[in-house]
């Protein structure tokens, strides 16, 4: 009895050391990514693209007296009051002072300039819509431009969670008041006086 103790006790010192010694191997995958997401994903954004710039080309057809010019960035633009005597446009850094509009493609006003005004914005330090942020570079003092967003120049995918739905192209009337060179703080020291 003692040595089937024995042999058994060996046993199963002789299996765990066996177990101790043999290496995992790293697990495979369940499923492989095929890259199928980011292409059925990005067809499906140039399908959206191209028809909100269909609806957008419609507009510009149907108002031919009105010369529209379209930016680099992807959206469209024609002037209502341009000032020919400036030529500065606000940069980096400077505060804009601007009153605007928003619409949708059927004209419908979705926020109205009384409800967003007044608009003071730090020009590309601040979080705006990204038409609004490289139009305003665009303009001179006491110009007023409408402009055409697609969805991904205006609020994206997202909206506002308010009026503009997801993927909402918008008309965008907007007046540039003034801007000036943002002014440089000067940090107060406190002198001791003297007594």
């Amino acid at each position: 009895m003692k040595n089937l103790s024995k042999i058994m006790l060996l046993f199963v010192v002789f299996m765990t050391f066996l177990s101790c010694k043999q290496q995992q191997q790293a697990r495979m995958p369940i499923s492989h990514s095929s890259g199928t997401f980011m292409k059925e994903s990005a067809a499906r954004n140039k399908k959206l693209i191209a028809g909100e710039e269909g609806k957008i080309d419609s507009i510009i057809k149907s108002n031919p007296k009105i010369e529209y010019l379209a930016s680099k960035k992807g959206y469209w633009y024609h002037y209502q009051i341009k000032n020919e005597r400036d030529t500065l446009r606000p940069k980096k850094g400077d505060v804009a002072d601007f009153d605007y509009e928003i619409m949708d493609l059927k004209g419908n006003v979705v926020y109205s300039e009384v409800e967003l005004r007044p608009q003071t914005y730090v020009v590309d330090k601040q979080n705006i819509m990204m038409g609004l942020r490289d139009g305003i570079k665009l303009m001179r003092k006491n110009e007023k431009i409408t402009f055409l967003f697609p969805s991904h120049m205006a609020y994206g995918y997202h909206g506002d969670n308010k009026r503009i739905k997801s993927n909402q192209p918008l008309i965008c009337t907007v007046t540039l008041n003034d801007f000036k060179p943002k002014e440089k703080i000067i940090p107060q020291v406190n002198l001791p006086k003297n007594e």
